[in-house]
């Protein structure tokens, strides 16, 4: 996958430099961000991926010279290309979700993310639980979306079936069809959160 390909070349550590601050989660973050709220400026952009300055300044350079991003004088917007690139991304990968606290996630905040045609890939989870807690989350929780029901991989249960608002909300705004599956970032913060979603996410797609 092609895209994949390019997020780790942006974050590939470049020698004497030390290893950049930002992960591939941020690289899907800024991606998504520039795609849907051009044009952006630095600072904001900065601000809302909770990154210094100058980490801000040094990933845009290189989605620059990826041929993804392009600086005009009201901000960064994306190029034709960046543009396949975010339209490749979000036709697999949701917008996340955020949804209450449930005794299937482990924060204060929890970001839910759909992954297109995915569920063959999944195992039990724990790949996805692991890149969210390398982006900075406390974990992941992965569900595949089946007849009707969100179930843990390994057991036929519905996940929801006592939560049936948090069900409703996630059937009405990421309308899952059979085979897809939903990966819920948990952590105390809301940007750690989204960040260990798209993370997990992220691994998912490595699979497909």
């Amino acid at each position: 996958m092609k895209t994949l390909e390019i997020i780790d070349r942006v974050t590939k550590k470049i020698e004497p430099a030390p290893f950049p601050s930002f992960t591939p989660a941020h690289v899907f973050m800024i991606i998504e961000i520039v795609g849907s709220s051009a044009p952006i400026g630095r600072v904001r952009l900065s601000s809302i991926l909770e990154l210094g300055e100058g980490a801000t300044r040094t990933l845009i350079k290189r989605l620059q010279k990826e041929g993804i991003i392009k600086s005009t004088k009201s901000g960064c917007v994306l190029t034709n290309f960046g543009k396949e690139i975010f339209s490749d991304l979000s036709s697999r990968v949701s917008e996340g979700l955020e949804i209450p606290p449930s005794p299937y996630t482990l924060g204060k905040f929890n970001i839910a993310i759909l992954v297109k045609n995915s569920a063959k890939m999944i195992g039990y989870g724990i790949e996805q639980r692991d890149a969210a807690i390398k982006a900075g989350a406390l974990g992941a929780t992965t569900m595949i979306y089946t007849k009707g029901k969100f179930v843990i991989p390994g057991s036929p249960e519905d996940a929801f079936k006592d939560s049936p608002e948090i069900r409703k909300m996630l059937i009405k705004k990421l309308k899952p069809k059979e085979g897809d599956s939903i990966i819920i970032g948990s952590a105390d913060d809301e940007k750690s959160a989204k960040l260990g979603a798209k993370a997990a996410a992220l691994e998912t797609l490595r699979k497909i």
